[in-house]
């Protein structure tokens, strides 16, 4: 792995208390959607349902890489990044039952949420379409001269879509302070890389837009975070744009429908066996900062918080069928 405690160029250090948070909202995401997919083949969860096990890594390690007041466009496979920006679990969990409870109030299940007020940009289906929304948030919070960074998560399939192009040429054209995480799944659902495009990665593209382009390794968190830091650093300084690709894999289906067939059997337990949380358990037990009680406490404490949260969310009740028009439309003299 790269170097943790000097995770950037600027010669920061992450502190062990700071480690071990990236740790638990990494372990957090993955024990919320382990629950969910319990939830879901149980038949509590309707729709589609998604998750975003192999890509913890990336979605902890860029958005911790984040200032405060940043914003930030995540996808369907960033729980992580909706609860660090400060949506809590009970809320989630409400989102995914279609409860009263959830960011969308029952009007929509799974992870089509967000919420303005905290800087989150809600996902939007067409995979490429927060990467132009990103671009006008960056280019508001300029004209409102605000020093704020926007970073955007998108996948391999994202960077094929005419929004992708328009978006990145966008942001590069007028230097706007934006971040672009490619997540690298190597398969788009069905389509590999090879019929996804001729280029030799994704990093071989930035140029083509006079930005700059860094390849790493999704699975190392410390590698995604210190890369990040930079790009921020970057954009905030007015340097424009850094587009940030991860190579990685998911190893479950583009959804819980899909079953995952297509992927060679040797090529997903290479990447299976590289899960970002045991690396990054492997790493800090070595360092002396993860112990077998520090492990055990977080742990439980992720226990009572599923606990606590699905009970909330099984409490809140279901949308009243005529509020199905609120929130909907503006009313008259909003801006």
């Amino acid at each position: 792995m790269a170097a943790i405690r000097v995770a950037s160029a600027q010669g920061e250090t992450l502190t062990a208390s700071e480690l071990l948070e990236m740790l638990y909202y990494m372990r957090l995401q993955r024990a919320v959607e382990d629950l969910g997919i319990k939830l879901y083949y149980q038949g509590r969860i309707p729709g589609a349902y998604f998750t975003g096990r192999g890509h913890e890594a990336i979605t902890v390690g860029a958005t911790y890489a984040l200032g405060p007041d940043d914003l930030i466009a995540p996808m369907h496979r960033d729980l992580a990044a909706y609860i660090m920006r400060g949506i809590p679990v009970r809320r989630v969990f409400a989102q995914f039952l279609d409860r009263e409870g959830g960011l969308t109030h029952g009007r929509d299940g799974n992870i089509h949420m967000g919420d303005p007020g905290l800087g989150i940009f809600p996902f939007i289906s067409h995979m490429a379409a927060s990467v132009p929304v990103a671009a006008g948030m960056a280019l508001a919070c300029r004209q409102r001269g605000e020093a704020r960074v926007v970073l955007t998560f998108f996948g391999d399939g994202a960077t094929s879509t005419g929004a992708w192009h328009e978006g990145v040429n966008f942001a590069a054209v007028f230097r706007l302070p934006v971040v672009l995480v490619l997540e690298n799944n190597q398969y788009a659902y069905s389509t590999p890389l090879d019929r996804q495009t001729a280029a030799r990665s994704f990093v071989d593209k930035a140029p083509g837009y006079g930005i700059p382009g860094v390849g790493v390794d999704g699975n190392d968190i410390g590698a995604v975070f210190a890369a990040t830091r930079e790009a921020v650093a970057r954009a905030r300084g007015g340097n424009g744009p850094t587009l940030i690709e991860c190579r990685t894999m998911r190893v479950r289906g583009h959804s819980e429908a899909d079953r995952y067939d297509y992927v060679p059997k040797a090529l997903l337990d290479e990447w299976t066996a590289r899960d970002p949380i045991v690396l990054f358990e492997r790493r800090l037990g070595e360092d002396g900062v993860l112990t077998k009680e520090a492990s055990r406490a977080m742990e439980e404490r992720i226990a009572r918080e599923l606990d606590a949260g699905l009970a909330w969310a099984e409490e809140s009740p279901e949308p009243a069928p005529e509020s199905v028009s609120d929130g909907v439309y503006a009313e008259p003299g909003e801006a």
